[in-house]
């Protein structure tokens, strides 16, 4: 298991105040390898040379934004899973939600408390320690086919990356619920994710559409951004398992597949 104290970060915060509340604020978690860049840029040419355990990074910075820093790094190979966490004071959903797609370790407001800060610091340990040895003896995750709907690559890179590290061999990915709909009729499948917000058929008639077919009964877990309290009722309605909101946390994943892959007596 990593140790908290051990974690190298790289900040990139134009301002000097900010960067050093968020320096003192990480020393006091015992975090004391901090690398401040000024820049996106600055950031990205040090992290393609000697790679952190976890980016921080304001939203708006001189050259450019935090999505576009994110979304630079994960079309990288060697950058795709690093852990990252925004700290914003940003609430533009158009701008916010396109990186929650990106499979962020949490979004921290600005001024944010130390217990915020822990809760995100925490959620990257377990995410950077998951081992297919912390799966549950009675299932056997290998073994299990397993459906991905999300209309976002990085999404479903990174829902991905969790199920593989949690042991997770058999995946199929859709990128909307329609193009999800001959999968569901030709394969059967021991789980599906589903996003909510998706092109042609959202994850709520897909949801619909699953609890009539064949393998009604199959566990469905919907990770989504949506925010609707009537979307997300009509979603249970439907007959989702389990939803989680982005950014969902690493071990909260692991905690409700645990739930909902147990054995039926």
């Amino acid at each position: 298991m990593l140790a908290v104290q051990h974690l190298i970060v790289a900040l990139a915060e134009t301002s000097s105040v900010q960067a050093q509340i968020i320096r003192n604020e990480l020393n006091q978690l015992g975090i004391t390898r901090v690398e401040v860049f000024e820049t996106g840029e600055d950031l990205l040419s040090h992290i393609s040379k000697y790679k952190p355990d976890v980016v921080m990074s304001a939203f708006h910075l001189p050259d450019m934004t935090a999505g576009q820093m994110i979304f630079q790094m994960r079309g990288k190979p060697e950058l795709r899973d690093l852990p990252f966490i925004l700290v914003t004071s940003e609430s533009n959903p158009d701008l916010i939600d396109p990186m929650r797609q990106a499979g962020l370790m949490g979004i921290l407001p600005k001024p944010f408390t130390v217990e915020q800060l822990d809760q995100a610091i925490n959620n990257t340990v377990d995410f950077l320690s998951m081992e297919a040895e912390d799966c549950d003896d009675n299932v056997d995750y290998a073994e299990l086919n397993v459906l991905v709907v999300d209309d976002s690559v990085m999404a479903r890179r990174h829902i991905r990356t969790v199920l593989e590290r949690l042991g997770f061999e058999k995946i199929t990915e859709s990128w909307s619920g329609k193009d999800a709909l001959p999968l569901i009729d030709s394969t059967l499948f021991d789980l599906v994710l589903t996003d909510y917000n998706m092109p042609m058929m959202d994850g709520c008639e897909l949801t619909s559409y699953i609890r009539s077919s064949m393998q009604s009964s199959v566990p469905i877990l919907m990770i989504s951004s949506e925010s609707n309290t009537d979307r997300l009722e009509a979603a249970r309605q439907a007959g989702v398992s389990a939803i989680m909101e982005k950014p969902f946390e690493a071990m909260a994943v692991r905690k409700v597949l645990h739930e909902l892959l147990q054995p039926q007596a």
